[in-house]
């Protein structure tokens, strides 16, 4: 503790895809001399402490939670353990967790638990808007961060509050608040939000949480200002609170979790295979730990993959409905003999299990194209590279994103929407072909592709003569939060 310059509290909902870019802020917040206490459920807890670097000084405090009592599976702590439709039972019940965070908060400022002073600063989950009037309670300051882009989150945002696919008959819509964001199709809803007509589970918890993010004193935006200007500036009006983009926060390569050891493959294997690779000539397919797409969609993919005869490295996941505690076996869901023939085909193509190295996977001189969920966290890993995209959302801001990423930066071409898009592989061939092949629109996207990576480094150079808007942002986040904490102490003296 000696030498800090204090605490700060970070509280991630229960899912890999918050957890990560939660857990790359505590390294990020580690680095600039805070003391880091990241809160969460026992078993998530567990699996991070495992997986830290040994000269890490995060610490973590569990807060407890009996999945049982709310009609979920035993130890059910985290969405990625969960089949689809258990998923937002998760959600729903993450309320429950305020008598306990605001006990673990009380012994903080109290001084209860071990050798920690009171917080400077909460950093808590948008799904946790609640966090704020407690935090509040104890003169503490308390900011949102949002692992996701200014634009898709301002897109989810004012779907939910105004649900305008309900006010219309037709397939097009605008938002009522946005209206720069331009028109959405019916099919750029996720299932949730398509049937949502305000009386629903869903509804019912979002109308709940969304509103209460104006309690906070600031939002964090995983993102970068010069490409996500129209989302940041929808939250600046609507929220009239401050709002950072830092981005990009993501974990570098001496502190990232560590897979378990029977999932996926290693990091090793990878880049001998990618070693054997041209530049810019293999396709990374993946769409994330919570995402998957349809037996007939993953038939029609590999069909296309063995047409087109291009280098791929996949990493397939069980098909969606599939019984995730089930033993999953590929082949028996892809064409007959397309393993056999990758494989023997010089190699062509590599099938990876549930997990790989994404991040050194995209560093790797070798890729040129990455077909992506567009989960915001892949984004940013594509686009640090380099690395055009094929988009294929499928839940959430996903969509949003996707036309983010192909309308206003032109870093993508969408292929698919959704788990029920009826997508043919000789539509995949041709989304594919344009990325990865030499016509005029692939030259424009790879183009466009490092124009993003060098504006990405850019914002993130923090030199004596020279700090980027992203090393700004968080400077000006601290200049805000810790003279709350010092008229607080003041005050109390």
């Amino acid at each position: 503790m000696e030498g800090k310059k204090g605490n700060i509290v970070l509280f991630p909902f229960m899912a890999q895809g918050h957890i990560i870019p939660f857990l790359a802020l505590a390294f990020k917040l580690e680095q600039k001399g805070y003391q880091i206490i990241f809160i969460n459920t026992p078993l998530n807890i567990k699996k991070l402490k495992s997986s830290l670097p040994t000269n890490s000084s995060i610490h973590f405090l569990e807060m407890p939670f009996d999945s049982t009592k709310y009609g979920l599976p035993l130890d059910a702590e985290i969405t990625d353990s969960l089949p689809y439709n258990q998923v937002f039972k998760l959600l729903e019940v993450s309320p429950t967790l305020e008598p306990n965070f605001k006990k673990i908060l009380s012994d903080l400022v109290e001084e209860k638990i071990g050798f920690f002073k009171k917080p400077i600063c909460v950093i808590a989950d948008f799904f946790f808007g609640w966090s704020a009037k407690v935090t509040h309670e104890f003169g503490i300051f308390h900011a949102i961060f949002c692992g996701t882009s200014g634009f898709g989150l301002a897109c989810y945002y004012s779907m939910w509050l105004n649900l305008p696919h309900r006010h219309t008959d037709k397939l097009e819509f605008i938002l009522p608040d946005f209206q720069e964001a331009g028109k959405f199709h019916v099919t750029q809803l996720s299932p949730s939000l398509a049937i949502a007509d305000g009386n629903d589970p869903y509804s019912i918890f979002q109308l709940k949480n969304l509103p209460t993010w104006k309690n906070s004193d600031g939002v964090l935006f995983n993102t970068v200002e010069e490409f996500d200007k129209n989302g940041l500036m929808y939250f600046r009006r609507k929220l009239c609170i401050p709002v950072w983009a830092i981005g990009p926060i993501l974990l570098q390569e001496n502190d990232r979790v560590s897979p378990r050891k029977d999932l996926g493959i290693s990091l090793d294997i990878c880049k001998e295979w990618l070693n054997r690779k041209e530049k810019k000539t293999v396709l990374y397919i993946c769409f994330g730990s919570q995402n998957a797409i349809s037996a007939s969609q993953m038939m029609q993919l590999a069909k296309a993959l063995d047409g087109l005869e291009i280098n791929f490295i996949w990493v397939i996941r069980p098909p969606l409905g599939f019984d995730i505690n089930a033993e999953f076996k590929p082949e028996e869901w892809l064409p007959e003999g397309f393993i056999q023939t990758v494989q023997e085909n010089e190699q062509r193509g590599l099938i990876v299990l549930n997990w790989a190295p994404q991040v050194e996977i995209l560093a790797h001189e070798s890729i040129g194209g990455f077909l992506s969920n567009c989960g915001w966290n892949s984004v940013l890993e594509s686009l640090i590279n380099g690395v055009p995209l094929i988009g294929w959302p499928m839940a959430a801001d996903q969509f949003f994103n996707a036309k983010l990423l192909e309308e206003e930066i032109g870093v993508c071409v969408e292929m698919a929407r959704g788990t029920t898009f009826d997508v043919r592989y000789g539509d995949i061939i041709e989304k594919i072909e344009l990325v990865m092949g030499e016509s005029e629109k692939g030259k424009r996207l790879r183009g466009k592709a490092c124009e993003i990576k060098e504006m990405i480094k850019d914002a993130a150079k923090d030199e004596d003569d020279y700090k980027g808007s992203s090393v700004r942002a968080l400077d000006e986040f601290f200049n805000v939060a810790l003279p709350m904490k010092e008229r607080i102490e003041i005050g109390s003296q």
